[in-house]
């Protein structure tokens, strides 16, 4: 394996691409990676069911298989047969480097690669991490001994944040030379009119708007909103909130919010993100655990504050303070902040040009392409020595 092999074959492995930032990370250097040096590959399995299937919503094509069972959910027989199903991916296509994107797909993936006997170089992103808000402490116990054991057979490990890396290597996952931190990478174009996107939602026009975009899954603490909205309501502010995305709490979202006669507007999965930044005066995140949060990376990009929870690497897509606020969640103290953006069009302003600025400098798609190309390099200028 040397660096004069041309093309470089790479394949990538995600259980699921349902919209969200691994898809968008892919996606991204699945299209933008120069084809003369690379060929690339995806695997990936089908969408839950309360889930869109980033590919067909936004219409992409790019070289993917889909194995029935990749998804979401575990099954030993399933995920024995998906396993032996990737083996045999790898061993025809022959990559020089097998890279798994998230938990389902490294441990498959790896396992597969390990199993094909063949030489390669293997690179894991995470994403985020399933250390915090997802399992009781058995189930986190085993995940981390099982990412423990995997790290063992990974070339490299890329982190998308310096905290989610932080966060691993407390857990002993992985040693600190393995690491790579590459935050997400992505482009926006160009927004419409303010007026006409609201006027398509029927949103009111008067309003201050505060839009959340994401799954609604206990992790992303969706209920949040709803604390936030009558907090708000109890303070008398003009404030419309904006839920975006699908997901298992969604009808009791749903509910809730017409029980509480809460100004709060369901919109589903929208392909469109620039038609939902060019409506909202501020993006809202509450998740109780994150990798780097690519909502709040549009939002910036796109001139327009952000309130998040501190979790995760979600206060390094941002400048608290400065394109935003980033703070231990209360229900009081993001209404505090949201009453002040709503009555500072100045701070609103200053702060949207802090964050795009921010933004583009730190986060486009050109940046993201390029760590990957020096680590897939650096990967086989190593291998070679």
């Amino acid at each position: 394996m040397t660096l004069s092999v041309s093309p470089i074959r790479v394949l990538r492995l995600i259980a699921r691409i349902n919209v969200g930032g691994p898809a968008i990370q892919i996606t991204g250097l699945m299209r933008n990676l120069p084809m003369k040096e690379f060929e690339q590959r995806l695997i990936t399995g089908f969408c839950d069911k309360n889930e869109v299937d980033y590919l067909e919503v936004n219409k992409i094509e790019i070289p993917c298989m889909k194995i029935e069972g990749f998804g979401r959910s575990i099954n030993l027989i399933s995920d024995l047969k998906v396993l032996f199903a990737i083996r045999k991916q790898i061993r025809s296509f022959n990559p020089h480097i097998i890279h798994t994107h998230t938990a389902k797909a490294g441990f498959l993936g790896r396992i597969a690669a390990v199993l094909s006997f063949r030489r390669q170089l293997r690179v894991h992103t995470y994403h985020g991490h399933l250390l915090h808000g997802y399992f009781g402490g058995f189930k986190t116990r085993l995940v981390i001994l099982i990412e423990r054991f995997l790290a063992r057979f990974t070339d490299s490990l890329v982190a998308v944040g310096s905290q989610v890396r932080e966060d691993l290597l407390d857990t002993k996952i992985g040693n600190f030379e393995q690491y790579r931190v590459i935050g997400p990478g992505l482009e926006i174009g160009e927004l419409p009119e303010r007026v006409s996107s609201i006027n398509s939602f029927n949103l009111p026009k008067d309003k201050f708007i505060v839009t959340w975009i994401g799954r609604a899954v206990p992790v992303k603490a969706p209920h949040r909103i709803l604390e936030i909205a009558t907090e708000c309501e109890l303070r008398g502010l003009r404030v419309q909130f904006v839920i975006v995305g699908e997901g298992p709490l969604l009808s009791d979202l749903k509910g809730l919010a017409k029980e509480k006669k809460l100004p709060v507007t369901f919109l589903g999965w929208q392909s469109d993100i620039e038609k939902i930044l060019s409506f909202s005066d501020l993006v809202l995140l509450t998740s109780e655990n994150e990798g780097t949060p690519v909502a709040l990376i549009q939002a910036q990009m796109a001139g327009i504050p952000v309130l998040a929870t501190d979790v995760g690497s979600a206060s390094e897509v941002m400048i608290n303070g400065q394109s935003g606020f980033c703070l231990k969640y209360s229900a009081k103290d993001f209404a505090d902040k949201i009453e002040l953006l709503s009555r500072s069009a100045d701070l609103r302003l200053s702060f949207g040009a802090a964050g795009e600025s921010n933004a583009r400098n730190n986060f486009s798609l050109r940046r993201l392409i390029s760590d990957h190309t020096e680590l897939y390099q650096d990967l086989l200028s190593r291998s070679k020595s």
